[in-house]
C-alpha cells in the first residue's frame, strides 16, 4: 500500500483526557475530531517506555530470577556487544556475573536501525511533517518517539540499572548488588519508582554484601581483622546532594574523596564517563551508597575507620522524601549548589529541627553571589552552622587542597559525637517516612523468625555440633571407616570372608545406633524451613540461615599482612584424617549433612532387611535437598566430616534429580581441584555465577556440587541439558606421600572426582604446585582408560607479573624426575609412572590468570584482566564440551553407576 502523507500542525493540536469514552484529538478552535480506536487513550509513562525499550515489560508480573541469569546459552560463548537496547539488560548481567569493570558501559554496536527507532518512513523528516503508513500502525507510537533514546543517545547506565532491578525478584537483586560491590560500584539504596508512586529501600538486597577490613580499637590494642555485613556495621555516614543547579559534580567529588593519591576510582557513575552526560529518564530520585574500609596500610587509607557515603541523583526540591531520609540517617550532609533562592531557602528552613550537620559547596561564578550570601546569612542560625561550613570550589581551586579539607571535615565529624547508623537503622527511618522496605514481606519475615529460633539456641558452636547434630560424631566417622575398608576389600584378590562379615556387622551396628536417634529440635526446625511449599520462603530461609550462622563466628586478632588476600592454610596439612585444616564454621551444610546421615542409616537398615520399607520416615529427604539444588544451592557430594561419599544419600539425590529433570537429564560434569586458597571457588563463581563458599566462609573440607541449566535452544548444540559443577573445597591439602594415609585418602577422592568428570580444571598457586594427589589420580584414571579434558590454571595470587602475555600457553609443568612424580608413582608401585606424566604434559592446556584484585583490598575492584581471562577460559571449556573433547556426556543414571563404581 502506498504510504499516505499526513501533515500535522503540532502547534494547533493538543491531547485531552476526558471521562468515559469522550476522548480524542482536539484542535485549538474546539473542533472535536472523530474518535479513532487506533490511537492510545493514555500516554505511556517514562518508566513504561524505558521498560519497553529494554524488553523488560514482560517481567513486571513474573520477575526475572537468578536462575534465568545463570542459564548457559549461545551468548555464554560470545564476547558480544549489544546491538539494540533490548540486549542491554542481558549484556549487563553477563558482564556483572564475570565481575567485569566495564559492565556499566551501555554503548551499542548498531548494524542496522532497530525497529523501535523511527526511520525515514516513521520519523520526523521535515518540520511539522510525519509520514504514516496505516498498514504498519505507526500512529500508535508517534508520541512515544520523543521519549525514546535515539541511536546517538544510548540508555543512561543508571536508567538501565533501575529498570533491571524493578524487573528482578529479590534474589536476583541481591546477586546484582553483590557483584556490583565486588566491582567497587556504588550500590542502589533507595530505588525510585515514579510509576507507582512509591520508592523501595533495598535492605534485603544489600544483606549479601560482606566486607573484611582492619579495625583499630580506640585504646590501641593492636589491629583486628574484622568481617561483617555492610548492613550491620554502624559507621559515620556522609550524604552528598544537589540543590537546584551545581557546576560541581557530586559523583566526581565523591570518587575523588574515596580515591587514594594517584589512583582514581569511579565508584559513582559521573558525567565525564562514557555516556555519563546522557539524560536520566527514570533514575532521578535514586539514592546510592558506597563505603570506605581501611586496609591497614597508611599510604592507601584515606580515612582511619570505615565510613559510608550517600549520593542522591537529582535535585532535592524534586525528591524531598529522599532528602528527608538522608538528613535523618547522615552524620553530615554536603549540599552542592550554585544558587540559593527563596524556594531553596524555604526547603532548608523546614529542616531547622534536624541535628544533622550541614555543609555547603558553592560555585558562585554561575550563581547570584549577593543573593547566595543573603540567604546563607539567614540559614546560619537556623541550621546551627558557621562560616566554616561554607566551602567555595571554582575552576581555579586547588583540587588536592580542597579534597584534604573535605576529608579533614569528615574525620573531625567522625571523631566528635556523631550519628552512626547501620543500613538496618536506616531502614527503620525509611519505614517511618513511608518508604517500602524490600524485606517487609510475610514470607521473608516468617523465614527470619524460623532462623532465629534455631540460631538463638547456639551458644557454643562445638557444643551445638556435639549435642544437636549427633549423627555427625563418632558413629558417622566409624561407619564411614568401616564402609571404606569394606569397599577396599572388594578389590582384593582373595578377600577374607570373615573380615568382610565383621566389617559389615560393625557398620550395620553403627547405622542401627544412628537410626535410633531422633532429629533434635534445631534439625526439625531446619527441616520445616526447607519443606515450605513456597519456593521463595525456602530461599529466604536458606539465606537467613547462612547469615545467621555466619554471625556466630567472632573476628580474630591478626597482624596486617602485606596484602589482604584470602587466608591460605599451610601446604602439607595435618596427617590426622580427622584433624581439620582450619576451624570449620557451622553452616547450612551441617544441617543437610545431618539429614543425609538419617537417610543413610535408614537406607542401610532397609537394605539389610532390618527395617520394612513401608516404615521409612526419611525417604522424602532427597526430594527436599533436590529442591534446594534446583534453586541454586550447592550440595555436599563428599562429606567434609568423614572424607567419604555417603553413597546412599548421593544416589538418592541423583535419582530424585533424574525424576525432576525428566527428559532434560543429559549431563556434563565439570570439576575443579586444587589446594585451598588457590582461588578455584572464586574462579567457578566468576565463570558461571555460582555460589561456592570462598574465604573464611569456606568449609574446611568436603566437595560441593551445583547445577547449571542449559537453555533449551542451546542444549542440542552443546550436547547436554545440564552442567554439574563440582568444587573440591578443602579435600586436597597438598601433602606429600610421606603423609601416609592422608595422602592415600586424598588421592582416592581426587580419583573419584576426576573420574566422575568430563572436564577437570586444576587450580594452581605456583607453576609447580600440582598436588601429588591429583597426579596420582591421573595415573589411576589412565589405567582405567578414562581421561577427562583437563585445564591447568595458574592464578597469580600475589599480584606478580604474569609469566606470559598470552592468556593461554603450553608449557612444561613438570621437571623429571621431580619429587611430585615420585610421590604420585609411589602408591602405584609401577615403573611407567613418569612416562605417563610426561605424556600428560604434552596434551595439557595451561592458562595464566592475572591477579584477582586491581589494587589492595578491601577497596580494590576485580581487575579487568582477571575477568577477561576467566571469560576466555569459560569459552574454551564450553567449546570443548560442544566439540566432544570432554569425553562422552552422561545421563544421571550413568552418573549414579559411576559413583557406585568409583
Amino acid at each position: 500500500m502506498t504510504p499516505i502523507r499526513v501533515v500535522l500542525n503540532c502547534q494547533d493540536l493538543e491531547w485531552r483526557e476526558m471521562e468515559g469514552d469522550d476522548c480524542g484529538f482536539h484542535y485549538g478552535d474546539g473542533t472535536n475530531e472523530a474518535q479513532d480506536n487506533d490511537f492510545p487513550t493514555v500516554e505511556r509513562s517514562r518508566l513504561q517506555e524505558m521498560l519497553s525499550l529494554l524488553g523488560l515489560e514482560t517481567y513486571q508480573v513474573q520477575k526475572l530470577t537468578l536462575q534465568d541469569s545463570l542459564q548457559i546459552s549461545f551468548d555464554s560463548m560470545k564476547n558480544w556487544a549489544p546491538q539494540a537496547p533490548k540486549d542491554l539488560p542481558w549484556h549487563f548481567l553477563r558482564k556483572l556475573q564475570a565481575l567485569n569493570a566495564e559492565a556499566r558501559n551501555t554503548t551499542m554496536v548498531l548494524d542496522s536501525p532497530p525497529e523501535a527507532w523511527p526511520t525515514e518512513k516513521g520519523g520526523q523528516t521535515e518540520e511539522g511533517m510525519m509520514y504514516w503508513d496505516p498498514a504498519e500502525d505507526v500512529a500508535a507510537d508517534i508520541y512515544s518517539f520523543s521519549e525514546l533514546p535515539m541511536p546517538d543517545t544510548p540508555v543512561n547506565p543508571l536508567d538501565l540499572l533501575c529498570a533491571l532491578l524493578l524487573s528482578s525478584d529479590t534474589f536476583l537483586q541481591q546477586e546484582v548488588l553483590l557483584k556490583m560491590s565486588l566491582c567497587q560500584f556504588a550500590l542502589p539504596l533507595v530505588l525510585p519508582d515514579s510509576e507507582n508512586h512509591y520508592h523501595t529501600f533495598l535492605l534485603w538486597a544489600l544483606r549479601g554484601v560482606v566486607r573484611t577490613w582492619w579495625f583499630q580499637p580506640p585504646r590501641g590494642l593492636g589491629s583486628f581483622l574484622r568481617e561483617d555485613s555492610v548492613v550491620l556495621s554502624r559507621v559515620p555516614t556522609f550524604a552528598f546532594v544537589r540543590m537546584d543547579v551545581s557546576s560541581n559534580s557530586k559523583s566526581q567529588l565523591l570518587n575523588a574523596v574515596l580515591s587514594p593519591a594517584r589512583r582514581q576510582w569511579d565508584c559513582f557513575w559521573h558525567r565525564d564517563l562514557n555516556l555519563g552526560t546522557n539524560p536520566r529518564e527514570i533514575a532521578d530520585g535514586l539514592v546510592e551508597i558506597s563505603w570506605f574500609f581501611p586496609s591497614g596500610k597508611e599510604d592507601l587509607d584515606v580515612f582511619p575507620e570505615p565510613m559510608a557515603f550517600l549520593n542522591l541523583r537529582g535535585d532535592i526540591g524534586s525528591h524531598w522524601l529522599q532528602f528527608k531520609l538522608l538528613t535523618e540517617v547522615s552524620s553530615a550532609v554536603f549540599i552542592l549548589t550554585d544558587n540559593i533562592s527563596k524556594k531553596e531557602y524555604k526547603l532548608l528552613y523546614s529542616m531547622r529541627e534536624s541535628t544533622t550537620k550541614y555543609y555547603f559547596i558553592l560555585s558562585p561564578y554561575r550563581g547570584k553571589r549577593n543573593t547566595n550570601l543573603r540567604f546563607l546569612n539567614r540559614l546560619i542560625p537556623v541550621l546551627k552552622i558557621d562560616h566554616s561550613h561554607v566551602l567555595v570550589k571554582v575552576s581555579s581551586t586547588d583540587g588536592e587542597g580542597f579534597l584534604r579539607r573535605i576529608r579533614a571535615i569528615m574525620c573531625s565529624v567522625a571523631r566528635s559525637p556523631c550519628r552512626r547508623m547501620s543500613v538496618e537503622d536506616m531502614a527503620h527511618a525509611a519505614r517511618k517516612l513511608g518508604l517500602r522496605v524490600d524485606e517487609d514481606f510475610e514470607e521473608c519475615q516468617k523465614a527470619k523468625d524460623r532462623m532465629e529460633k534455631i540460631v538463638r539456641k547456639i551458644k557454643d558452636v562445638d557444643a551445638y555440633k556435639r549435642d544437636e547434630l549427633r549423627l555427625q560424631g563418632d558413629p558417622a566417622r566409624k561407619a564411614a571407616q568401616a564402609e571404606r575398608e569394606f569397599c577396599q576389600l572388594q578389590w582384593a584378590s582373595e578377600p577374607p570372608e570373615k573380615h568382610r562379615a565383621e566389617l559389615r556387622r560393625r557398620a550395620l551396628e553403627l547405622r542401627v545406633q544412628q537410626n535410633g536417634q531422633e532429629p533434635t529440635s534445631g534439625v526439625q526446625e531446619f527441616i520445616l524451613g526447607v519443606s515450605s511449599p513456597s519456593p521463595s520462603e525456602r530461599q529466604y530461609f536458606l539465606r537467613w540461615m547462612e547469615w545467621g550462622l555466619a554471625r556466630l563466628g567472632q573476628p580474630r586478632p591478626r597482624q596486617p599482612p602485606e596484602t589482604l588476600l584470602t587466608l591460605r592454610p599451610k601446604l602439607g596439612g595435618p596427617s590426622d584424617l580427622n584433624e581439620p585444616l582450619w576451624p570449620e564454621p557451622l553452616g547450612v551444610e551441617h544441617f543437610l549433612r545431618e539429614m543425609g546421615q538419617f537417610y543413610e542409616a535408614e537406607s542401610c537398615l532397609v537394605e539389610a532387611g532390618r527395617l520394612p520399607a513401608g516404615q521409612r520416615r526419611f525417604a522424602h529427604f532427597p526430594g527436599l535437598a533436590v529442591d534446594l539444588l534446583l534453586g541454586g544451592l550447592p550440595l555436599e557430594l563428599v562429606d567434609g566430616a568423614t572424607l567419604s561419599i555417603p553413597v546412599r544419600w548421593v544416589t538418592g539425590l541423583l535419582k530424585e534429580l533424574h525424576v525432576r529433570l525428566d527428559r532434560r537429564s543429559r549431563l556434563v560434569v565439570l570439576s575443579a581441584l586444587g589446594v585451598p586458597g588457590t582461588g578455584k571457588s572464586t574462579l567457578l563463581n566468576t565463570m558461571f555465577g555460582l555460589k561456592f563458599a570462598t574465604g573464611r566462609s569456606c568449609s574446611a573440607r568436603g566437595a560441593f556440587m551445583q547445577l547449571l541449566p542449559v537453555a533449551e535452544g542451546f542444549s542440542q548444540d552443546l550436547g547436554c541439558d545440564q552442567i554439574l559443577v563440582i568444587d573440591s573445597g578443602g579435600l586436597i591439602s597438598g601433602a606429600l606421600a610421606s603423609a601416609g594415609d592422608r595422602f592415600e585418602l586424598e588421592a582416592s577422592l581426587a580419583t573419584l572426582l576426576m573420574g566422575l568428570s568430563n572436564v577437570t580444571v586444576v587450580s594452581l598457586a605456583e607453576t609447580k604446585d600440582i598436588p601429588p594427589a591429583v597426579l596420582h589420580a591421573f595415573l589411576r584414571l589412565e589405567k582405567m582408560g578414562h581421561m577427562p579434558n583437563y585445564q591447568f590454571v595458574y592464578q597469580n595470587l600475589h599480584d606478580l607479573p604474569v609469566p606470559s602475555p598470552k592468556p593461554r600457553d603450553r608449557r612444561q609443568l613438570l621437571d623429571p624426575p621431580s619429587d611430585l612424580s615420585r610421590a604420585a608413582t609411589h602408591l602405584e608401585k609401577q615403573g611407567g609412572g613418569f612416562r605417563t606424566l610426561a605424556g600428560l604434559t604434552e596434551r595439557q592446556h595451561v592458562w595464566h590468570i592475572p591477579a584477582l584484585w586491581h589494587g589492595a583490598p578491601p577497596m580494590a575492584a576485580v581487575s579487568l584482566g582477571y575477568s577477561e581471562a576467566i571469560f576466555e577460559l569459560k569459552r574454551c571449556l564450553l567449546e570443548n564440551i560442544r566439540n566432544g573433547l570432554s569425553n562422552q556426556n552422561k545421563n544421571i543414571q550413568q552418573l549414579i553407576d559411576l559413583v557406585r563404581r568409583l
